[in-house]
């Protein structure tokens, strides 16, 4: 069964912006890229592969932030869009959880009844004590 797409990621292919995994590859990819490429450049010129290596972890991090500068703009993008959309997810399950609202609506589900409102609690079964009303406190968090 598979689950409908999120309109995030509709909106994102929509706009030719990949997702934040394949930009971290990418982003990755590009550096390891660079890393290898002043490797094996300085090996050609006649420097011993390890201390090409160690010359190429320390010349490629400024290099890359400066040839790799439109990647790592659409990489903090990628983030932020992620730790939004985070975020708004917490805060709708938060208040889900607090019972501020309702459960969000299940498309294609059946349709429910104007008077199935499962989120208020009506009948005898509202005026029994609950686990929090039986010390005669707040409920701990």
């Amino acid at each position: 069964m598979t689950s409908p797409t999120p309109p995030q990621a509709s909106a994102r292919a929509r706009a030719g912006e990949p997702g934040l995994a394949a930009t971290v590859a990418l982003y990755t990819l590009a550096r390891l890229g660079l890393l290898a490429v002043i490797t094996v450049v300085l090996t050609l010129v006649g420097v011993p592969w390890l201390v090409a290596l160690l010359v190429a972890l320390v010349v490629a991090l400024p290099l890359s932030m400066v040839l790799f500068r439109g990647l790592r703009a659409r990489l903090d993008r990628a983030i932020a869009a992620s730790t939004a959309r985070r975020s708004s997810e917490r805060a709708s399950l938060r208040a889900q959880l607090r019972g501020d609202v309702g459960p969000p609506p299940v498309p294609d589900g059946p349709a429910t009844s104007p008077g199935d409102d499962r989120t208020s609690r009506t009948g005898p079964a509202a005026d029994e004590p609950g686990p929090s009303d039986a010390g005669g406190g707040p409920a701990p968090r």
